[in-house]
């Protein structure tokens, strides 16, 4: 695997529903061969929203202290960086920035992950799929995408085509690409999330046509695995190479929220 790779999207146990120390997520990149990581665990949201599935506010200084700790041992042998996957819900701008004034962070990715009050990528409400239109849906869903991008809290668009990750693919394709069209305007990149290859999708985040969408716009992608357990990390880099570079598309990283590369 090519030394110069970095695996921007990674959790930790502190969000609730990821196994494996920071550490061993770490050594699992330099097994790898990997050049460097930036953990972006699920940051805390306000005490009503999704509380199973992410850090309290009271955990975060426990999360930067660990990830500074792997920094510190890993100097010289893996470049380890200090992000966040932040939430675009709204009504909760104001806590977000909030959250992110209050730590040196080097990444940030804002994903939408519910409409409404739905959920729609939990497994345990998969079902509500079967009540709603599809289009609806994906139009619903990219207008929030639209509206994380105008926020200018993030410097990417975390797992962008999210909705088909039980299968139910978009199949008018407009809202997405409207959506390209403002993340492009505003200069953001996107979360090229290979978890979508170990999801019923089979597919990584974004979608082939997508991934050629993005590249002709000029937009960049940040390569993840979004990793919940070590052995996750790096997952299928190679062909995420392949996929953006068949488009023309190119890769970046983020130090201290600029972007490089």
């Amino acid at each position: 695997m090519t030394s110069t790779l970095f695996d921007s999207h990674m959790h930790t146990p502190l969000c609730g529903h990821a196994t494996g120390t920071p550490r061993e997520y770490a050594k699992a990149a330099v097994d790898a061969g990997l050049t460097g990581v930036c953990f972006t665990d699920h940051m805390p949201m306000p005490a009503w929203y999704d509380a199973p599935w992410r850090m309290r506010l009271g955990q975060l200084e426990r999360y930067v202290e660990e990830v500074r700790q792997v920094q510190a041992d890993f100097a010289g042998e893996l470049d380890v960086r200090l992000g966040l996957e932040a939430d675009f819900h709204p009504g909760t701008e104001r806590f977000v920035e909030g959250v992110l004034r209050a730590h040196d962070w080097d990444y940030v990715i804002g994903s939408v992950h519910y409409l409404g009050a739905w959920g729609f990528d939990n497994p345990e409400f998969v079902a509500e799929y079967e009540a709603r239109d599809l289009t609806q849906l994906y139009g619903d869903y990219y207008a929030l995408v639209e509206d994380a991008a105008r926020t200018e809290l993030f410097d990417a668009i975390g797992h962008l085509d999210l909705p088909k990750k039980f299968g139910h693919l978009d199949t008018d394709g407009h809202a997405a690409l409207h959506a390209l069209d403002v993340i492009a305007e505003r200069g953001l990149s996107l979360d090229f999330n290979t978890a979508g290859w170990r999801k019923p999708v089979a597919e990584a985040y974004p979608a082939p046509d997508l991934t050629r969408a993005a590249a002709a716009r000029g937009i960049p992608f940040v390569l993840g695995s979004d990793a919940h357990r070590p052995d996750e990390v790096g997952h299928r880099f190679a062909d995420a190479v392949k996929q953006i570079h068949d488009v023309g598309g190119r890769t970046v990283t983020y130090l201290a929220r600029v972007r490089h590369g």
